[in-house]
C-alpha cells in the first residue's frame, strides 16, 4: 500500500504500523509528533496504530532557534 510521509509517496506492507515504521526509517527517536491525515496521533498509541492505504503521514521534530 502507499502512504504520504512529510509529501513524498512511500511503499509500505500492510498491517504497518506507525512505531514499525518509525523504527524501519531510523526515525522513532527524533520524532516528537506524529499527524496522520491531519489528527495527532499521541506517542503512546504508535506501536497499535495502524496505517492504511493514501494516509497522509507528517513526522514532526522540534528544533530550538533564535
Amino acid at each position: 500500500m502507499e502512504i504520504i510521509i512529510n509529501g513524498e509517496t512511500r511503499t509500505v506492507k500492510e498491517d504497518t504500523r506507525l512505531g514499525a515504521l518509525l523504527d524501519e526509517m531510523g526515525l522513532r527517536e527524533k520524532v516528537m509528533a506524529a499527524a496522520i491525515n491531519m489528527e495527532i496521533v499521541k506517542q503512546e498509541l504508535w506501536d497499535t496504530h495502524e496505517l492504511h492505504n493514501n494516509d497522509r503521514l507528517e513526522l514532526l521534530d522540534f528544533v530550538g532557534g533564535g
